[in-house]
């Protein structure tokens, strides 16, 4: 069998020779230049589900390489060793952003009508900086791979968003995560200052003061809840997902929302334990009025991207809480959360594009009796919001019952705070909902139903939340392995 190190190199050298054949090929033949990148990115796809075959769940880092890269002598640097490797955390984010990509593709196979190639190498550039963000093991490299990300992404809601307020929006999403980001960065050169290394392994084994732990984190912190968002640092997302293009959409819920839980969990709580535990209480009740703002928030919007933008933020204070009440229960919710929303969210996002390609609006009241028309659509509708309210046998089911789970055990009132937020989302839900059932809308002109390439796109979303609702435990065993191996495992 062909070792885990081996498919992970593989993964990034397909992403490489994929945006060198986009490259290559003219501008002005946008068949070819969809279906080349549809290729590549399917061929990534594969190979990280072979990665997954050929893991060893047993919780341990599953290194790439190991690669002296910067040594300057005049400075006293020595950045190096650099490692890239998965563990049954990373892993899973993988195989996320792998499915995620040629479904950006597809999703957006007419709707790009200008820059067509450079809307391609943006989607894959994003990808091959995702996957390295999963895999770095090297603080300043995870920054830089991190802040990496901000520049496709600003290409994406700039330029190919929908409506006349793209650039701002896309400003509001780059300096908002750069500002943020910037303490991360003076917390790595602080670390870099007492331990001489950026190495994460390294870094594990130094135990820093505790009044030193707290400045760092706080930076750490700021950075990272700028990314999740935060309660009160989300301000830039309503607006981000709203004038994004609706791969950007995917893309910044299906993953880069997650890029803030990761890091929280990799490198937060295992670096700064004693600072972790401190702030732990301001971070979970900070965590029980998102969930309740952003539920609430999100009972009071018209727009369809709005609504699924501040849903968002209600379910990344159920992962922040789950990560911050550091029992096992919490943290294994916190990661399946973050997959289970991923998946969801990013197909209601695709849901919406469908009906506003169809009649050009995403005002929730103009929308009635879809199932009459569009029956295949309705039923896929109705399967994507019932998860969101969290019904079992969904994936949302069993992230949301262990992050309650997690929420009592530590209080009752952030228990109680967790709860109603889940009964509020079953409000909006249900208000989601309404869209299909009754008399047809006088507004609905000439729908149809999904096509084909359509279908397609939402199938393996629609198939993944009902497999990890029935069969959580392939993701929980190695995710929680990984866990209870990690330095600071619960």
């Amino acid at each position: 069998m062909v070792s885990p190190k081996n498919w992970l190199g593989l993964i990034f050298l397909l992403l490489i020779l994929g945006i060198i054949s986009v490259i290559r090929i003219p501008s002005d033949n946008d068949a070819r230049l969809k279906r080349t990148a549809l290729e590549w990115s399917l061929a990534t796809l594969a190979a990280t589900l072979i990665l997954w075959g050929a893991f060893d769940s047993g919780g341990q880092f599953q290194t790439i390489n190991q690669t002296e890269w910067v040594v300057s002598p005049a400075l006293n640097f020595q950045w190096g060793p650099i490692v890239l490797a998965v563990d049954g955390i990373s892993l899973f984010f993988f195989i996320l952003t792998a499915l995620l990509i040629p479904i950006c593709i597809l999703i957006s196979w007419n709707s790009i009508k200008y820059l067509l190639k450079e809307f391609l190498l943006c989607l894959l550039f994003l990808e091959i900086l995702l996957m390295g963000v999963f895999s770095a093991l090297d603080l300043l490299l995870f920054y830089i791979l991190f802040e990496g990300i901000l520049i496709p992404m600003f290409l994406l809601i700039g330029i190919w968003g929908s409506r006349e307020e793209k650039v701002r929006a896309s400003y509001y999403f780059f300096f908002y995560t750069l500002i943020g980001s910037v303490f991360m960065l003076l917390g790595i050169f602080q670390l870099y200052d007492i331990a001489g290394t950026t190495d994460y392994q390294a870094l594990l084994n130094i135990k820093l003061p505790e009044s030193t732990q707290k400045w760092i984190f706080a930076g750490f912190f700021l950075s990272l809840a700028v990314k999740i968002p935060k309660v009160p640092f989300h301000i830039w997302l309503p607006q981000a997902h709203v004038e994004a293009p609706v791969s950007g959409s995917v893309i910044l819920a299906g993953v880069l929302l997650k890029l803030g839980g990761y890091g929280f969990l990799r490198f937060s709580w295992p670096l700064f334990p004693a600072a972790s535990e401190y702030f732990a209480p301001l971070i979970i009740t900070l965590s029980g009025i998102a969930i309740v703002y952003g539920s609430l928030t999100t009972c009071r919007q018209v727009d369809f991207k709005r609504l699924i933008a501040y849903s968002s933020v209600a379910h990344m204070g159920l992962v922040t809480l789950g990560l911050f009440t550091h029992t096992i229960e919490g943290l294994v919710a916190a990661v399946f959360l973050m997959l289970a929303h991923g998946i969801v969210s990013s197909s209601l996002f695709i849901a919406v594009t469908f009906l506003y390609e169809r009649h050009h609006t995403r005002l929730i009241k103009y929308y009635r009796g879809i199932t009459i028309t569009m029956p295949i659509f309705a039923t896929m509708m109705l399967v994507l919001t019932l998860t969101n309210m969290a019904i079992p046998l969904s994936c949302n089911f069993v992230g949301e019952f262990f992050s309650l789970l997690a929420a009592f055990e530590y209080s009752l009132v952030i228990g109680v705070l967790a709860a109603s937020g889940m009964v509020l989302s079953a409000a909006y839900s249900l208000y989601l909902k309404s869209i299909c059932f009754g008399d047809a809308s006088n507004y609905q002109l000439f729908p149809r139903d999904l096509n084909r390439r359509e279908a397609w796109a939402m199938a393996p979303l629609v198939i993944l939340i009902f497999f990890l609702g029935i069969l959580p435990s392939v993701i929980i065993e190695p995710v929680k392995n990984a866990i209870m191996f990690s330095p600071g495992g619960a």
